[in-house]
């Protein structure tokens, strides 16, 4: 049974990190877009700190859930 939450975790932490940098890599672009429609939403300068901000928090909870699994 520790095999399975073990595979259980890296999987979790694998999707969590792949999400982070994804929502990451969003902020960035948004935030250098100037203005413009970032596949298709408005995000402002300042409205790009929320989403950069979100995917950290999962970038590095996903990366500490494979490294301790």
């Amino acid at each position: 049974m520790e095999n399975n939450n073990t595979s259980f975790r890296r999987f979790f932490g694998a999707s969590l990190t792949i999400l982070g940098v994804v929502v990451v890599l969003f902020a960035l672009v948004a935030f250098l877009s100037e203005g413009k429609p970032v596949l298709g939403l408005h995000v402002s300068k300042a409205e790009s700190a929320a989403p950069f901000i979100v995917g950290m928090i999962f970038l590095v909870t996903g990366v500490n859930l494979v490294r301790e699994s």
